[in-house]
């Protein structure tokens, strides 16, 4: 039996974005980005239902475009980046739904609290670029409730609801590139 050779993958930083979406005062999303961030994907040849992945982002690198913001939510009240600097994913499996489609299942841990997470994979396809290095795109996509990590803080308004929602959307651009 042949056995297919194991390919390492690496994150482009200048082709791949870290984002989410979160309600601000119940009527409005704020967005925001991980700018620092890290990672590997493993898989047997260019079969990315086999993949391996072990991904963390620096809570320190949040922007969100307000300063004061971006400071609230790296203070304990929030993500709590002192005490926890790393948050990190792990797949248990990628399952494959369609020709570009797949499920993504792992395990994501905030605050030193984990949870399995699903996302939603939309594969963009493979190709070399003009320098001739193999690329593969993804656009990952799916929610998350903070709470269930210990992102509690929250005020009432006086109308009703809360400043800050639960749901946390999360969308990310992924450009791999084949490690040699």
């Amino acid at each position: 039996m042949e056995t297919t050779a194991s390919t390492k993958w690496g994150f482009d930083p200048t082709h791949t974005e870290i984002s989410f979406r979160v309600k601000h005062l119940m009527i409005t999303n704020v967005k925001g980005f991980f700018k620092a961030y890290e990672g590997t994907v493993e898989t047997q040849g260019d079969d990315f239902s086999t993949a391996k992945i072990n991904f963390s982002v620096r809570i320190d690198s949040i922007e969100t475009g307000e300063p004061n913001r971006d400071a609230h939510l790296k203070s304990g009240d929030f993500f709590d980046a002192e005490n926890y600097p790393v948050m990190q994913f792990v797949s248990e499996k990628l399952d494959k739904v369609a020709d570009d489609e797949y499920v993504l299942n792992g395990n994501l841990t905030i605050r030193g609290v984990t949870h399995p997470i699903r996302l939603k994979a939309e594969y963009g396809g493979l190709v070399k670029d003009p320098w001739g290095n193999t690329k593969a795109g993804f656009t990952l996509s799916g929610k998350l409730n903070r709470k269930d990590f210990g992102l509690v803080w929250n005020v009432a308004l006086e109308t009703g609801g809360v400043l800050v929602g639960e749901e946390v959307n999360i969308n990310c651009d992924i450009e791999l590139a084949k490690l040699a």
